[in-house]
């Protein structure tokens, strides 16, 4: 009877031990998620880079059927829809159906004629304001 007894008081952990579990717990995490963080920042603004570079793609494509890029109008619904008055249209010139947001939400500004070539199609990075470091770094097709 007296085993049970002292097997019934030393069955658990002390709140010592959970404070200690805790403490290391939080240490890690405090450590590991400004690293976590940094790299999903870096992959939205990598995104929205490769997204851009696939965008340009299928408007040149668009050129080279048409003879022109989409007026700033038309904008990238050009490349999913065919403008009127086109003869050449042979898209769509993206795999979906659909222009894709920027990795924040908002779409991709489109210029036509642009200040930087022919056309200028940027995002404004998280912050959604010219300019700017990391996230808040500005994705341009002209770079």
């Amino acid at each position: 009877m007296n085993f049970n007894r002292r097997r019934s008081r030393n069955s658990g952990f002390s709140l010592v031990e959970l404070l200690g579990v805790m403490l290391i717990l939080g240490l890690i995490v405090g450590i590991a998620a400004p690293q976590v963080l940094k790299r999903v920042s870096k992959a939205r603004s990598d995104t929205a880079e490769l997204q851009i570079e696939e965008l340009g793609t299928a408007l040149d494509l668009f050129n080279l059927e048409n003879g022109r890029y989409p007026t700033s109008s038309e904008g990238l619904q050009a490349l999913v829809a065919a403008p009127t008055g086109l003869q050449n249209w042979n898209g769509p010139y993206l795999k979906k159906a659909t222009i894709p947001d920027d990795p924040w939400g908002k779409p991709y500004y489109y210029v036509e004629p642009g200040q930087h070539g022919y056309y200028d199609l940027y995002s404004l990075g998280a912050d959604q304001a010219p300019g700017g470091e990391s996230e808040d770094k500005d994705a341009v097709s002209w770079d």
